[in-house]
C-alpha cells in the first residue's frame, strides 16, 4: 500500500470525475490523502453517480463553490477547458492553494491557467502516465496510478512547498514522480503517446473504410496487432482532439520524423531488403523488452491492475 510522504491535504477538489478524476478521489479516500474530498462536475448524471458511489464528501456542479476553502485543486477536464475552469474558480481560491491538473499537454495548460490565478496561488501541472480506454466515474479505481509515472511540470519560480504537496499526493497514490519543464514534457509525450494515438486513429479508420474487405471481416478476423490499435483508438475523442490542437508543433515535428522513417521502411519492403528489416525489428524488439523489464506493461488484462472489491461499487 502506498504511503503519503507529506501530511494529508485538508480539502482536495477534483474537477471532472471521469476515469482519472474518479480514480484520484478513490485513491485519496482509500489511502487517507485528504481530510475532505470535493467532486466538481458539470454533468448532473455524473454528479448523481458520484454520490451513489460515495467517493467524495461534497459534490457540486459549481466550479467556484468547489474552489471555496480548497487547499489543492486537480483539474481533470479536457485540455481545451482548463482555462475556463480556472477562471471560474479563481475568485474563490484562497492564498496558499495549489492548482494542478492531469492533462497530456503542459505548455498550453500553463498558458491557459496561469493568467487567471490570484496572487499567492501556485500552479503545479501534472500528467499521470496511466489510464484505460474506459471513461466515466464507474471506470475509476484506486490502484490506477500504482507503479505508474506522473510527470510534474512546475513553471519557473513555483514555490517548492507547492511542488512537494502535489508530489506527495501522487506518491501517496503509488505513482513514481518525475519533474521536467513543460516544453520538454510536450516533446517527450508527442512521440511516446500523441503520435501513436494519431497512428491508431488513422489505421483503424483506414481499415473501416477499406473497400477490399468488409467491416465485418475487419472485426471478425482482427489479429492482436489491430486489436491493440482499436483499444487505443477507443480513447475519449474530446480529450484527444484537444491534445492534438494544443500540442500541434511537437506532434507535427515528431510526425515528420515518423514519416521519414516510414518511407525508409517502405523502401526496404519494396526492394526486399531483408537485412534492413531485420535490423529494424531487432532494435524495436529491444525497446519493448526494456519497457516490460521496467514494469511499465504486462500481458495481463487491464494492464494487470487489480480492481479491489471496495472500488467496484
Amino acid at each position: 500500500m502506498p504511503e503519503a510522504a507529506v501530511p494529508p491535504i485538508g480539502r482536495l477538489a477534483v474537477v471532472g470525475l471521469g476515469l482519472i478524476g474518479s480514480s484520484i478521489a478513490r485513491a485519496a479516500r482509500r489511502y487517507g490523502l485528504a481530510r475532505e474530498i470535493v467532486a466538481v462536475d458539470a454533468d448532473e448524471a455524473v454528479r448523481e453517480r458520484v454520490r451513489e458511489l460515495a467517493i467524495a464528501d461534497h459534490v457540486t456542479g459549481d466550479a467556484a463553490e468547489g474552489a471555496r476553502d480548497t487547499d489543492v485543486v486537480v483539474l481533470c477536464v479536457p485540455v481545451g477547458a482548463m482555462g475556463a475552469v480556472a477562471e471560474a474558480m479563481a475568485p474563490r481560491l484562497k492564498p496558499g492553494a495549489v492548482i494542478s491538473d492531469v492533462g497530456s499537454v503542459k505548455g498550453s495548460v500553463v498558458a491557459a491557467i496561469q493568467p487567471h490565478l490570484p496572487e499567492g496561488v501556485a500552479l503545479v501541472p501534472g500528467h499521470p502516465i496511466a489510464g484505460t480506454e474506459y471513461s466515466g466515474p464507474d471506470a475509476g479505481f484506486s490502484t490506477l496510478f500504482a507503479g505508474r509515472w506522473c510527470i510534474l511540470t512546475p513553471p519557473e519560480g513555483t514555490p517548492e512547498d507547492a511542488v512537494l504537496r502535489v508530489r506527495g499526493l501522487w506518491e501517496g497514490m503509488g505513482a513514481l514522480v518525475e519533474t521536467m519543464s513543460p516544453e520538454h514534457h510536450d516533446r517527450v509525450l508527442a512521440i511516446t503517446s500523441h503520435v501513436p494515438h494519431l497512428i491508431a486513429y488513422n489505421i483503424v479508420g483506414t481499415a473501416a473504410d477499406l473497400e477490399a474487405v468488409t467491416q465485418s471481416e475487419v472485426i471478425k478476423f482482427s489479429a492482436s496487432g489491430f486489436r491493440d490499435f482499436t483499444r487505443i483508438a477507443a480513447s475519449d475523442p474530446t480529450m484527444w482532439r484537444d491534445i492534438f490542437l494544443n500540442n500541434r508543433d511537437a506532434v507535427l515535428e515528431m510526425l515528420g520524423r515518423f514519416n521519414e522513417d516510414l518511407a525508409a521502411l517502405a523502401r526496404a519492403v519494396r526492394w526486399s531488403d531483408g537485412e534492413a528489416l531485420h535490423a529494424m525489428f531487432t532494435r524495436t524488439r529491444a525497446i519493448r523488452r526494456s519497457i516490460v523489464a521496467l514494469g511499465q506493461d504486462t500481458a495481463a488484462p487491464d494492464f494487470g491492475r487489480p480492481r479491489p472489491a471496495e472500488d467496484g461499487k
